[in-house]
């Protein structure tokens, strides 16, 4: 069903404004009192349940940063059976992010070019609404990514992140510290660790017991991740987060004339599953295995979610696939975890 709205309907609208209409229905599960019923259809199986980061993640598989940007949907997303949802990139500062248009699908390649910008009202907003979220009786885990606000310079940003980490760490059961999304001018240099070691070094001192974590891009070289990982052990972080959108086009099916009409902004979506599963391995490869990895990236059925579990995953989250896949996308990815794991105990 949600195929043929998606082929005749969604696919013709903007995308930020189905977006958007999505979203608002998603928002308004809870508000309307629908969220029991919904739960009875979607929740995962006990069996799948993980712990991590010293929490209980109901389900290995989680929303990405970037859907839910100000933390307005957390409880509607875990009433589809998602086990966590990281919301944000939130800023210290309130932005509008890009200029219209800034989200653009490439339907053959079931992916999406974004350069939203991180559009959000800010970490002091943000914290008012994770405060009243942290109280729901039934909740996901709530991971909060935060990122440099867009007008501060580079040479400034270590306060501008330890303003959203005051903020927001005592709001989040995790906290992701992002310098990998390309629509933010320099943000991506924060990752050469002469910039990212004093950078997390001061966000997690303010964070103090919510455990941080790193986004990293997946155009970054190999040995650019490996030193990355060891920084993120040598500092004691809780975990890495692989990967953020990329730069490269290599690859892609669609009309070469629409993709270059999208113009710039990260890649997300199918083609990036190769790489985001090499960098999961790589990492996997030099950290210990208590270090938590979260990996994300082209990942939409169960399959792939079980694909990056086998190679090492702690946890693994989704976003573009949504739009392609529909509302009860999460509950067809823990139904199949479910079905692959009994298939294999009775192998």
């Amino acid at each position: 069903m949600y195929r043929t709205l998606f082929s005749l309907v969604l696919s013709k609208l903007d995308p930020e404004r189905a977006h958007h209409l999505a979203f608002l229905v998603i928002r308004a599960l809870p508000a309307l009192g629908l969220g029991g019923l919904v739960r009875r259809f979607t929740a995962p199986d006990p069996s799948l349940a993980v712990e991590a980061l010293g929490l209980r993640f109901a389900s290995p598989f989680g929303v990405a940063a970037g859907f839910d940007k100000d933390g307005e949907a957390v409880l509607g997303l875990g009433d589809l059976g998602f086990g966590h949802v990281e919301v944000g990139t939130i800023t210290a500062l309130p932005q509008p992010g890009n200029d219209r248009p800034r989200l653009f699908r490439l339907i053959p390649d079931r992916a999406v070019i974004n350069r939203m910008g991180f559009n959000n009202h800010g970490a002091g907003d943000a914290a008012n609404r994770l405060l009243r979220v942290r109280r729901a009786a039934h909740r996901p885990v709530l991971g909060v990514n935060i990122g440099k606000s867009r007008v501060v310079a580079v040479e400034d940003a270590t306060q501008d992140y330890l303003t959203s980490a005051r903020a927001l760490a005592p709001v989040a059961d995790y906290l992701v510290v992002n310098v990998s999304s390309p629509n933010t001018p320099g943000l991506r240099g924060l990752q050469e660790l002469e910039l990212l070691a004093p950078l997390l070094s001061a966000v997690k001192a303010v964070a103090g017991a919510t455990p941080l974590l790193v986004k990293i891009a997946p155009d970054l070289t190999d040995e650019q991740v490996e030193k990355i990982a060891g920084l993120a052990v040598e500092l004691g972080l809780a975990g890495i987060i692989a990967t953020n959108t990329t730069i490269s086009r290599d690859g892609l099916v669609t009309d070469p004339a629409v993709v270059d009409a999208a113009g710039a902004g990260g890649l997300s979506g199918a083609p990036l599953a190769a790489r985001s599963l090499e960098v999961l391995r790589l990492i996997r490869a030099h950290v210990p295995a208590e270090l938590c990895v979260i990996s994300v990236g082209g990942v939409e059925t169960a399959e792939d979610v079980q694909q990056r579990l086998d190679a090492g995953a702690t946890l693994v989250q989704g976003y573009t696939a949504f739009l392609y896949r529909g509302p009860l996308w999460a509950r067809q990815i823990n139904r199949g975890l479910l079905r692959l794991r009994r298939a294999l105990v009775e192998a």
